[in-house]
């Protein structure tokens, strides 16, 4: 059994990838990075990795505003989190609405030729939110999941 709750690999891969991807690509110039909270794995590898490169990079964790049910994104109380989060690396958490994930859902699909599914597009959400309030930031966010597994729940419609 995998358990990607609490199985240290989870996060290890994300630092082991997705950080040094991340920091290659932006040649370190990342200045945000905003993570769905699902497991809470990609958060905490790529947070750790970036942290350990420059302390000052924010980051930041996406999570479902009361009443919104977000596939991949949860808000988790405190007793409820996964064994492998570090809440030290997170630096704040925004909250976002279902209605706003499913929107820039079909946004990312239609403008950006992105077939993302609703916990990316709840991360994009907070990405541009913060965006609107920076001059010369480079915000990254991970594109988690995939739009094919929301078509039979109406978020594309025909």
């Amino acid at each position: 059994m995998l358990d990607p709750f609490s199985n240290d690999d989870n996060w290890a891969s994300h630092y082991e990838t997705t950080g040094p991807e991340i920091w290659a690509q932006t040649a370190g110039r990342v200045t945000h990075f905003v993570s769905a909270m699902g497991t809470t794995g990609t958060i905490t590898g790529v947070s750790r990795f970036l942290k350990e490169r420059d302390e000052a990079i924010e980051i930041i964790g996406a999570q479902p505003q009361e009443g919104s049910s977000i596939p991949g994104i949860r808000k988790w109380p405190d007793v409820y989190l996964p064994k492998i989060y570090r809440h030290a690396r997170v630096d704040r958490l925004e909250l976002v609405s279902q209605s706003d994930a499913e929107s820039m859902a079909r946004r990312l699909a239609l403008e950006d030729g992105l077939f993302a599914g609703i916990s990316a597009a709840g991360a994009c959400c907070v990405a541009l939110r913060i965006a609107e309030h920076l001059q010369g930031a480079t915000i990254v966010f991970v594109v988690c999941d995939r739009g094919d597994r929301y078509l039979s729940t109406g978020v594309f419609p025909a």
